[in-house]
């Protein structure tokens, strides 16, 4: 497997964490969004969304994080990302969107830069706009954890909520969002700097990180 990503993506950064957390060796193509790489012919090639992360496997390429990982989960069904009950398995996945859909498409990478390119928004306007939507995300999720988590976002093991959550975590921070407010999303994060298939996700342990 070769994953097309970038070392500061947080999509990208999911599906390290759910390839790691599955015991999986793959291979790291880096494509650099500050240069444009993600526009270059070959890469449109592999991916006519010009987007990362892409997986090649046995000559398929998949795009889309949540496609990725659920796909591992169906393929490498061990460690289970998800629950075995159908009704926890929902909550996960909720989890899950509440950051991949509600959260993370509203402060990516091509949002910031519109917001400053376009609207000439200076850093710290940025950064509120960034808070806007990671504060009342992270509220009704600290709620969710309160009521499912177990010392990871649900139950005792890490699931794929916490694939998502550990990125939007590193992205707050960047955005200088306080998150003294969410002592249980802290909590996680702190399990997750100490968990080996986290660490070797991080951004700055990437082949490509400045």
């Amino acid at each position: 497997m070769i994953l097309h990503g970038y070392w500061r993506s947080g999509a990208a950064y999911r599906a390290r964490i759910a390839l790691n957390l599955k015991g999986l060796t793959y291979d790291q193509q880096g494509v650099d969004l500050r240069t444009g790489a993600h526009r270059s012919e070959a890469f449109v090639a592999l991916n006519p969304q010009g987007m990362v992360p892409a997986l090649e496997i046995d000559g398929a390429v998949l795009t889309q994080s949540p496609a990725i990982l659920e796909w591992l989960e169906e393929t490498y069904p061990l460690p289970p990302l998800l629950p075995a009950d159908a009704v926890d398995r929902a909550h996960v996945r909720a989890m899950a969107a509440l950051i991949g859909c509600d959260i993370h498409p509203l402060n990516n990478l091509r949002v910031g830069k519109a917001l400053r390119e376009t609207f000439g928004a200076a850093q710290a306007a940025v950064d509120a706009w960034a808070a806007r939507w990671i504060v009342p995300g992270f509220e009704a999720l600290e709620a969710l954890v309160g009521v499912h988590g177990d010392g990871w976002c649900f139950g005792a093991a890490p699931s794929l909520a916490d694939c998502y959550l550990i990125p939007q975590i590193y992205s707050a921070r960047r955005f200088n969002v306080a998150l003294d407010a969410f002592p249980r999303l802290l909590a996680i994060d702190a399990a997750a700097a100490g968990h080996p298939a986290f660490i070797a996700a991080r951004p700055d342990n990437q082949p490509d990180a400045d």
